[in-house]
This record gives structure tokens, sequence and C-alpha cells, in this order.
């Protein structure tokens, strides 16, 4: 049986403009920028050849940022157009969402795509982001997530084309973990899929997916189509799972203090350098 299709096509023109439009992110807010990656279809693995770059990152000020009185906005969003998305979390409010166990944020830290990254930092920030993931709040996510995206896109006889691919990331993701015990379910979707669908039992979903990714890696991101009765049933089917039986297990154990020592580490380490 052929694969699910995947690619991650990073154009080398695009790439050095990420790369200069991250530089001017710190050049002109005075941060720094210790990891920066792809976080949409690209990392997905199933891009359009007109998906743009949704470039994600995580920075670090100066240490009098930290100590001020006044609230800062913690936030960089740069002007959306019709190439590249490019937006940021100061790296005090990345450490208070992986506290939370947030799954957009630990879904960077999956990313294949990584645009650039400081080794050392980011390598104690997976760490700590293993030892604050919550089975719990990652499921609900994706279920919720799944359910929502079904209801508002995939209700009429011709709906777009990759509205099913936001149905169907959440609910293998929701089923990943549901199988493993303290495992953050891979961005890469042809990855998510070998690992939860069976080859012999999900032989038709599986076909019926294959079809779809191939349909969307060679149309554009507004392509149109009747809806596909194999992947409703399942994602009904799916739903209907988990409404009757939702996921419940123990909260994380992760230390706090660890997020705030990790956090005066690298303002200090980088926040000289600023100066």
């Amino acid at each position: 049986m052929t694969a699910i299709p995947v690619a991650h096509p990073v154009e080398p023109a695009q790439r050095q403009r990420i790369l200069a439009t991250l530089a001017r992110i710190e050049r002109e807010n005075e941060v720094r920028v210790p990891f920066a990656c792809e976080s949409g279809s690209r990392g997905w693995g199933f891009a359009s050849p007109d998906s743009d770059y949704d470039v994600r990152f995580i920075y670090v000020h100066r240490l009098p940022w930290y100590v001020s009185v006044t609230p800062r906005r913690d936030v960089i969003e740069l002007p959306i157009d019709d190439v590249l998305d490019v937006s940021g979390w100061d790296l005090r409010k990345a450490l208070g969402l992986l506290r939370e166990s947030n799954p957009t944020l630990l879904e960077w830290l999956r990313s294949p795509i990584v645009y650039q990254q400081d080794e050392s930092a980011m390598a104690s920030f997976h760490a700590l982001a293993r030892s604050h993931f919550s089975r719990v709040r990652a499921w609900h996510h994706y279920a919720s997530m799944a359910k929502k995206n079904f209801r508002e896109y995939l209700q009429g006889e011709q709906v777009r084309t990759k509205k099913y691919l936001y149905v169907l990331c959440p609910l293998l993701a929701a089923r990943w973990i549901e199988q493993h015990a303290q495992s953050e379910p891979p961005m890469v979707f042809a990855t998510l899929a070998a690992e939860v669908l069976h080859p012999a039992q999900d032989a038709a979903l599986i076909a019926a997916i294959r079809d779809l990714l191939a349909l969307k890696m060679r149309a554009g991101e507004a392509a149109v189509g009747p809806r596909r009765e194999a992947l409703h049933a399942f994602i009904t089917a799916e739903l209907a799972r988990h409404a009757a039986s939702p996921l419940q297990a123990p909260a994380p154990q992760g230390d706090a203090g660890a997020l705030d020592g990790f956090l005066y580490q690298t303002v200090c380490r980088h926040g000289p350098a600023l100066a």
C-alpha cells in the first residue's frame, strides 16, 4: 500500500527572507530569538502550491524589560502578506503557557522545520515541556478543535478540501494521546497517521486520506469539492466516541520553580549581549 504523502517545501529564497526578517525583529525590538519554526501546513507536511509560511518564534528581552512595574506587550506580530505570517511570544509568556501545557506552543517545539535555534537553551526548554505535559489538556484541546472545525467547515455538500485536514489532524492527535502514556503526538501528519491507523483495519480510511493529501498538495488553498463520505463517517464516529468516553488522567507534576530558573538563566545569558 502506498504510504501517506508528506512534503515540507521551503524555498531557499523564502528561507533567506525569513532569516532576514528574524534578524530585523531582533534589531528593531532589541531582543534575541532563541527559537523560530514553521507552524502551518508546511510543518504538518501537506502544503499546497500557494500555502504561505507560518513562522512562529520565541524571543528574549534585555533584563530591564522584565523588572518594569508597567506591564509590557509580550507578543510581536508583523503585518501578514501573501507569503509570510510571522509572530512570536516573549519567553516569559511562553513559559507561562508551557506551565499550562499549551498545545499550540508544544506543536511549535515539534515542528520539523526550525529556522534558527539556540541548541543549549532549547534542550532545556524541551525538557521542561516534557515534565509539564498534560495528556488530559492536550486530548481535550484536540477533541474540541476537531468538533469545532467539523461543525463550522464540513456540514455542506461542497466543502473546502483542506478543512478535512483541520479535523483529521486533531482527531488523530487525540487518538495518539489515548494510545501513548506520556508523549506528545507528532506534528507531521503522515507520521501521526502511520502510528495510529492500522494498515489492514483502516485501509479504506488510509486510501481516502492519501487521495485527499494528493489533491491538497497539487491544488490551491481555496480548492472546493464534494463531501468525502469515508472521511465523514470516520469523523462522526470518532466525535461520538469522544463524547461517550472523554479522556481522564492525573495532572502533570512539573516543577514550576524550574520555569523561573530557566527564565532567569536565559535572560541573564541573552540580556547583556543586547546592552
